[in-house]
């Protein structure tokens, strides 16, 4: 009788401290309550995980920043065009001295410019001397000639190099390349056969183009980005702390603790995204197939933070885990330049209610492949020991 006794309780606890990685299956029947419990759990990790993020203080700069730029980006894209579009700003004028023996065709192209003022110049020393004196207004001297084969070479003299050099060197570029049209057009009778037919062009507002092609792109990319190094960097701490073994004593296994702070993280740029887009909407840009675009993020997101998990499980340390990181996304992006259809360039084309069919299939790509990131993400879980870390 003793003995039954004692065997009864050695069993009863050999059964109690079963936890961990594969708990025992409940003796009452109750499937339900357990799997309730493990969901309970996988939450409460999640709530923990997001709780952390507010001692972040790079990760919350980083999102004060982003906040900025959407909240106001009508200001900061006429200030950012302006850098590479001086023309788009009313009132900015810039004066150039034209001088040499065939002037039309450049002053004609100069006066067409938005933002420049051309002046003409008979003796190229008066333009040269009002340029290096600074007492005039002149910034630039473009001396125009022939040579003996009838091509106009023109010779550009801008001051040394500095933020009015980079603004003149834009303006001077697009007036050099009317030029180059138009004598193109003057010659053209030399052809045999028109090479190829050029489209008439379109007048558009360089802000359009900024926003879209740049401001849109930037904002919903970064949040994935930042995702992804939030998820090496909780993992190799909790590695380095040893909490993830404490972690394993509640009803989860590994892959759910893996799984928990990759929904935490995953979550937070397609909330983000939709947080930029409604700031966006009410600064006045228009921002079609939001849907479309809340899918592409959550998928990039996905993609980006299973491959920032694996990275910080197998590398020795943050330095290291960082570093990984870092090329794995460059590569990436090095990778995605030979797709057909660039990334941002599918964020564009979904932003202004425009995309195509390989923008779709795109879009079925990029899900696809945080799909496939998940699956090799858990089966390399799978086959990692834990004790190891």
């Amino acid at each position: 009788m003793s003995r039954d006794a004692d065997e009864q309780t050695a069993d009863t606890r050999e059964t109690a401290v079963q936890r961990g990685p594969n708990p025992p299956a409940p003796t009452d029947g109750s499937d339900d309550l357990g799997s309730r419990s493990v969901w309970h759990a996988r939450w409460a990790l999640v709530r923990r995980e997001l709780r952390s993020l507010r001692s972040e203080k790079t990760i919350l700069l980083a999102i004060a920043i982003q906040l900025f730029i959407a909240a106001f980006s009508s200001f900061l894209v006429v200030g950012l065009v302006s850098m590479y579009d001086p023309g788009s700003v009313e009132g900015y004028q810039t004066e150039v001295a034209i001088t040499g023996d065939d002037t039309d065709a450049l002053l004609a192209a100069a006066n067409e410019q938005e933002g420049l003022r051309a002046i003409t110049y008979d003796d190229p020393a008066d333009a040269y001397d009002d340029f290096e004196s600074g007492s005039s207004h002149v910034t630039a001297v473009l001396d125009a000639n022939r040579d003996d084969d009838g091509r106009l070479v023109v010779r550009t003299t801008l001051p040394e190099e500095g933020l009015e050099t980079t603004l003149l060197v834009v303006q001077l570029r697009e007036t050099l390349e009317a030029v180059e049209h138009d004598e193109r057009v003057a010659n053209d009778d030399r052809l045999e056969a028109t090479p190829l037919e050029i489209p008439p062009a379109v007048e558009a507002s360089p802000y359009v183009g900024f926003t879209y092609t740049i401001l849109v792109p930037l904002l919903l990319f970064l949040p994935a980005f930042i995702s992804g190094s939030i998820v090496v960097d909780s993992v190799i701490e909790e590695r380095e702390r040893g909490t993830l073994e404490l972690l394993r004593v509640a009803p989860l296994s590994f892959v759910d603790v893996v799984d928990a702070k990759l929904v935490a993280t995953t979550a937070l740029a397609p909330i983000q995204a939709v947080a930029w887009l409604a700031l966006l909407a009410a600064n006045g840009t228009e921002i079609g197939n939001s849907a479309a675009l809340l899918v592409l993020v959550t998928a990039l997101s996905l993609l980006v933070v299973a491959i920032g998990s694996g990275v910080a499980l197998y590398a020795p340390d943050r330095r290291q885990a960082q570093l990984l990181y870092s090329i794995a996304i460059v590569a990436a992006l090095v990778v995605a330049t030979l797709l057909p259809e660039h990334p941002a360039n599918t964020v564009a084309k979904f932003a202004i209610d425009n995309p195509t069919e390989t923008t779709w299939l795109l879009l079925a790509l990029y899900v696809l492949c945080g799909a496939l990131a998940l699956a090799v993400l858990r089966r390399g879980i799978t086959a990692l020991e834990p004790e190891s870390l």
